[in-house]
């Protein structure tokens, strides 16, 4: 049986290179065309490029969005995009316009064809039928449960990938209306202004009827789906999605990191126990920026699994510092500044293919070697004294809880 794919955003090349140094199989990215999420930086095709070339060192693949449903004007130049894509060296296209996917298999036959969860599909006739046109892979729908998820599994003909973990739509799989509606930014073409998290005054008959110091909004709690693992690893399931082009290299390195350690130790082991899956969950909530629950998977998501009245984001600043270099013979690291950080500070490094590890920063020095009393400028280089070998692609973050790494 092939082991499970770890599939990973990736919103630059920087990221890119991230998720796949971390242990990502496969990325896949927009490209400044045809590709929702419009907000991220996106990749020209240089940088596509470039990022099949270095994916490929590391035996990992490239997938690229190209997941606009399109209007009539939005056409043009699809075939010679397309035809680019392939000569990248591009492994899939994710798409959602069968427009779009029969295009691809006429004019650049060599990349796979994915159908997009955009397109809802959420039974194994759906995915069949789908297989009668060539396309090679169908990332079901997110509103489905583990159970539905297995019963299209059973009689599907074609690989299915799934989403495990990040952010949910308040409506259904990217079909809401209101940002359309009311910014003319249209969610199915990559504008989406996420109004659902907005702050909102409620009225009914003219009157006020929501407290105005607590002004409503709506959304969905972000998804984390790492406990359903063992039973998408049995039941064959072919991918396991992250969602997030848009966020940061440390919450991406530090998902890929654990959902890395998390399938290669249920395929070392078989299964794994109740108190090793609390552990790695622990792990994975030191990327939050917005409470998780478990999303479609247990069934129809209750009040508790929603963001009434509050945003929900926001930033926890763990993540302390990049490490830039190590000195082996004087048992020093430099390291970039990202947040605040103090002398005394309880410090954890992970980095790719490698155990968490502690330690304490007992001091920290400028580049002129020059101490200072704490590191609170952002991006600064300084240097502290450190006994463990630290990669040069490590991140450091302080240890809130304070328990021993497991």
């Amino acid at each position: 049986m092939n082991k499970i794919e770890l599939l990973a955003p990736a919103g630059d090349l920087e990221r890119l290179k991230t998720a796949i140094r971390y242990g990502a199989d496969a990325v896949y990215i927009g490209g400044k065309q045809f590709s929702l999420r419009s907000r991220a930086s996106n990749f020209s095709l240089e940088d596509i490029e470039a990022g099949v070339a270095f994916a490929k060192q590391y035996g990992a693949k490239v997938h690229v969005t190209v997941n606009m449903l399109p209007h009539e004007d939005d056409l043009q130049g699809l075939i010679e995009y397309l035809q680019a894509l392939e000569k990248c060296g591009v492994h899939a296209i994710i798409c959602a316009s069968p427009a779009i996917m029969m295009c691809a298999k006429q004019h650049a036959p060599k990349l796979e064809i994915h159908v997009s969860t955009q397109h809802s599909v959420t039974n194994s006739s759906a995915v069949n039928y789908w297989k009668r046109k060539g396309v090679d892979r169908v990332v079901l729908a997110r509103e489905l449960t583990l159970s539905q998820i297995e019963a299209v599994q059973g009689d599907s003909e074609l690989p299915l990938e799934v989403f495990i973990h990040g952010g949910m739509c308040i409506s259904y799989s990217g079909r809401c209306m209101l940002s359309n509606h009311m910014t003319l930014r249209d969610a199915n073409r990559g504008g989406c202004a996420q109004s659902c998290r907005w702050k909102y005054r409620l009225y009914e008959n003219g009157q006020p009827i929501h407290d105005e110091k607590v002004l409503f909004s709506m959304s969905s709690k972000d998804l984390m789906g790492a406990r359903f693992l063992p039973d998408l690893i049995r039941m064959g399931i072919s991918s396991i999605k992250i969602e997030g082009r848009m966020k940061s290299t440390y919450y991406i390195a530090t998902l890929i990191h654990t959902y890395r350690m998390l399938i290669d130790e249920i395929y070392a082991k078989g299964s794994i126990f109740d108190q090793r899956m609390d552990w790695y969950c622990a792990q994975l909530a030191k990327a939050e920026n917005r409470p998780f629950a478990t999303g479609f998977y247990l069934g129809m998501p209750l009040a508790n699994d929603q963001l009434y009245g509050v945003n929900g984001a926001g930033i926890s600043g763990e993540y302390i510092a990049d490490v830039i270099a190590y000195d082996s013979i004087h048992k020093t690291a430099v390291l970039k500044v990202r947040n605040k950080f103090d002398p005394g500070t309880l410090a954890e490094a992970f980095a790719p293919h490698e155990p968490l590890r502690q330690f304490i920063i007992s001091e920290i020095y400028d580049e002129d070697d020059m101490r200072l009393e704490t590191a609170n400028q952002p991006m600064r280089i300084v240097k502290i004294p450190c006994e463990i070998p630290l990669n040069e692609h490590a991140m450091i973050r302080k240890v809130i809880d304070k328990k021993p790494i497991e």
